[in-house]
């Protein structure tokens, strides 16, 4: 096309037959010629619209006057690509004036007859609403990209026929590949022969139109060649006639969940085989308390099977009634699960087999819980106690009567006096307590020997008994030492005739194979309510008047009277004597050791109170504990032993000997509210490791504490302290409770030792105490030991430590250290 020359440039609007220029200057685009110099030799009306400048004014004005620097510039390397004589193309931004256009324009070169280009069309269109669109699809694209890449689960896009088009990294992470890699690859090969045939007929199906979606869990091979267990959902997109264009793939690993599930699936295997194999009953319900299954136990004891069970109430297979009254009991289960807590079945109950029977047993029962702690059901264990519950009663008596003589012991005389005075007052009488002893009797065990000295007790215990017609209570207080209680006395003439008849008839007690024994009898009186009221006080009285028959070198009875009480002055002496006692150095402790049964290796001690001065003894323990007891000066006391003993312990252990030391413990220490508090504090500043510390407590106070002794207790046991029971066997005795509470070891009582070797029943309770405490895998300790017999005889039975005069005497800490320095086992020990 020519260029058109300024001279023919129309001031207006061609005719109708002028085409050409109407067409140049009724296009929407810009139309122009540009000389050499960059100057306008043409322009269109189309630039009056979007420059505002009419097309003539624009004539023999240069480009960059015209567009501004800033237009100018953009599109400056296209024009220089047209001047050198080829076709140019700009798109980009335009500005006119204030607004912010877009336009794609076509730079075309002039050239001359000689083929020098002489200047250039240009024709530039707006294309901004194109643009917008663009970049508006071009956002669109970017943020399904964003969306499909970074999503948290895998996703891929794949061919009808297998192979990735595209997979997002959780997938390329989940699998181990890169994307290029996982691009080069098809579904068949990362999927395990065994899951391709599911997954290849489920797409077809897709593929089909039979289905809109699928899901389906199947394993894929990671790139290292493990299994990666994933939860396929799968759809397809097709175009607008309807052709398959590729796969939707949504990919999760499960790989974890299939881990739990098959560690769920195992555990519960396991827990089918150990219900079916424990010895304990076990059934569970749901949270309505509908029977969910029993173990072969449970079917055993109730005579219901699992299946005939299932979805029945509780109480309907479960049913309890009380031993004693024979009247329905509350099922436990469902105080467990209503209040979420373990419950234990209370008193003694019977459980009711189906067919009518009835079984005594003992029950706990737990709620069970979901993962997220709430209440889905419950669980009963429970047991069959008819030889433990028979073995018990026979142990209950057997410690509450004397082994040898079969009369009450003095764990029954509290009762016995109780029982009395309750007598007295409903008959508005006198009762009185008579305490006997058998003067020097130890002579007629160094005479005969102990076993002919327990034949001439039970003789003994005969003529008393025979002496006692009516309604009288004959109790062993211990050794040689009895008491009778009589519950109603019209004067205190009788007590004093009785008195005689005892003395008359005991003394001429014989015992065939034994000489003339000449026994002699002391008894001290004490009248309710002359003398006192409480039963403690009773017997104290008593004693306090046997002690004066004595102490006048007599035998015979004496009433208790105000001027005997000495002897609680006597209390007052020591009282005041002790509150001087700690602050003048006057205690110490004697340590005497603890040996292993088997080895006689020294493996532990225990700390012993002495009150001496200048080497002599002012009291023994028995004299002046119990009035430290009374007064509270236990505690200052009590914590001084404690640390004493730590600090001694701690010596030991620095010295590379790491004894543990055993620490009586009074019942108003372990009561006091701050005891856990100076417990912590010993240990923390004498620096001894807690294991190396052993406390010893009572039954009684272990037994009768209730729910804050047994926090105590576990918290002791937490710190590291071991616990153990003193003198066991005379007390409560309460050996079903043992599992209750944190004990680690038992200490059997000296009377129980000295026994062992002479008197069958004593041997048959210790060694049923030894053997039920080490069923509960407790450590039995037996203290007392004296002869060679008795620990024979302990070691044979099962007792893991003994201690007594046959292995050492309580000593100082210096003469305890040289014994530790002896080769080992100590020699005085007799072991095979």
């Amino acid at each position: 096309m020519r260029p058109l020359k300024p001279a023919e440039v129309l001031p207006s609007l061609p005719d109708e037959t002028d085409w050409p220029a109407r067409v140049a200057h009724g296009t929407p685009a810009l139309l122009a010629y540009l000389d050499l110099e960059q100057r306008f030799r043409f322009a269109n009306d189309t630039h009056s619209r979007w420059l505002g400048i009419e097309p003539q004014q624009l004539l023999g004005r240069r480009l960059i006057e015209v567009v501004g620097r800033r237009n100018h510039a953009l599109a400056s390397a296209a024009l220089a690509h047209a001047y050198a004589g080829h076709r140019a193309s700009y798109e980009g931004e335009l500005y006119n004036g204030g607004k912010r256009r877009y336009a794609h324009g076509n730079f075309q070169p002039d050239f001359d007859a000689d083929g020098r280009v002489c200047g250039i069309f240009t024709a530039l269109v707006d294309i901004t609403e194109r643009r917008t669109l663009e970049l508006q699809l071009h956002e669109s694209e970017q943020r399904f990209f964003g969306a499909f890449q970074h999503a948290a689960i895998g996703m891929a896009l794949t061919h009808p026929d297998g192979h990735f088009l595209r997979v997002n990294a959780a997938v390329c992470q989940m699998l181990g590949y890169r994307e290029d890699e996982l691009l080069q690859l098809d579904i068949a090969s990362i999927t395990h022969p065994d899951d391709i045939t599911a997954d290849t007929a489920l797409m077809a199906q897709l593929l089909a139109g039979e289905r809109e979606s699928y899901q389906l869990e199947k394993r894929n091979f990671h790139k290292d060649g493990h299994v990666v267990h994933i939860q396929l959902s799968v759809s397809l997109v097709r175009d607008e006639p309807g052709a398959p264009l590729y796969f939707v793939s949504q990919v999760q690993n499960i790989s974890q969940r299939k881990a739990f599930e098959d560690a769920l699936h195992r555990e519960r295997e396991l827990a089918e085989v150990t219900l079916r194999s424990i010895g304990d009953a076990v059934i569970t319900t749901d949270r309505q308390l509908c029977i969910t299954s029993l173990n072969p136990i449970a079917e055993a004891m109730t005579g219901w099977t699992g299946i005939e069970a299932q979805g029945r109430p509780i109480e309907e297979i479960f049913q309890l009634f009380d031993a004693q009254h024979g009247h329905a009991v509350a099922n436990p289960l469902r105080a467990a699960i209503g209040h979420n807590t373990i419950v234990d079945l209370a008193g003694k109950t019977l459980l009711r087999h189906r067919h009518g029977f009835d079984t005594p047993v003992e029950d706990s029962s737990a709620p069970i819980h979901d993962h997220a702690g709430n209440v889905i059901g419950g669980v009963l264990v429970f047991h069959d106690v008819s030889e433990t519950r028979a073995l018990a009663l026979k142990m209950i008596h057997l410690t509450q009567h004397d082994t040898l003589t079969g009369l009450p012991n003095r764990s029954q005389l509290h009762d016995h006096i109780g029982q009395a005075i309750a007598t007295a007052n409903r008959r508005q009488q006198r009762a009185a307590l008579l305490y006997i002893d058998i003067d020097n009797f130890k002579q007629v065990n160094e005479l005969h020997g102990h076993a002919a000295g327990d034949r001439v007790l039970c003789a003994f215990a005969a003529q008393l008994h025979r002496c006692l017609p009516g309604d009288e209570l004959l109790s062993r207080y211990g050794g040689d030492e009895f008491v009778v209680m009589l519950p109603h006395l019209e004067s205190v003439g009788e007590a004093a005739s009785l008195c005689q008849t005892l003395i008359n008839h005991g003394e001429q007690t014989r015992v065939d194979g034994l000489s003339e024994l000449s026994l002699r009898l002391s008894i001290g009186i004490s009248v309710y309510p002359d003398d006192a009221i409480e039963p403690d006080d009773l017997l104290q009285h008593a004693e306090t008047a046997l002690v004066a028959v004595k102490t006048q070198g007599l035998h015979g009875y004496r009433f208790f009277t105000a001027s005997m009480n000495e002897r609680t002055r006597a209390r007052r002496r020591i009282e005041a004597a002790l509150r001087q006692a700690l602050p003048q150095h006057e205690l110490s402790l004697h340590y005497q050791p603890k040996v292993d049964a088997q080895s006689g290796r020294i493996v532990g001690a225990e700390a012993l109170l002495r009150w001496q001065v200048d080497g002599r003894e002012l009291y023994t323990p028995d004299q002046f504990i119990p009035v430290a007891e009374d007064s509270g000066l236990i505690l200052p006391i009590g914590a001084w032993v404690l640390r004493q003993a730590c600090r001694q312990a701690q010596l030991w252990q620095r010295h590379g000997r790491s004894i543990p030391v055993s620490v009586n413990v009074s019942p108003l220490q372990f009561q006091h509210a701050e005891f856990y508090n100076w417990l912590d504090e010993v240990l923390d500043g004498s620096g001894l490791a807690a294991g190396l510390l052993e406390l010893e407590l009572t039954e009684r106070m272990v037994m009768s504490g209730g729910d804050a002794t047994t926090g105590l207790l576990q918290r002791i046991k937490q710190r590291g302290v071991r616990l153990s029971l003193d003198d066991f066997g005379t007390g409560y005795c309460s050996l079903s409770y043992l599992k209750h509470f944190p004990i680690d070891a038992l200490k059997i009582d000296r009377m129980f030792v000295r026994d062992i070797t002479s008197d069958r029943d004593t041997a048959t309770i210790t060694s049923a105490i030894i053997a039920m405490a080490r069923s509960l895998n407790k450590e039995v300790i037996a203290e007392g030991v004296e002869t060679r017999e008795q620990g024979a005889f302990l070691r044979r039975a099962g007792c893991s430590q003994l201690q007594g005069f046959l292995y050492g005497a309580p000593m100082p800490a210096a003469e305890f250290q040289k014994l530790l320095d002896e080769p080992e086992p100590h020699a005085t020990a007799p072991y095979p």
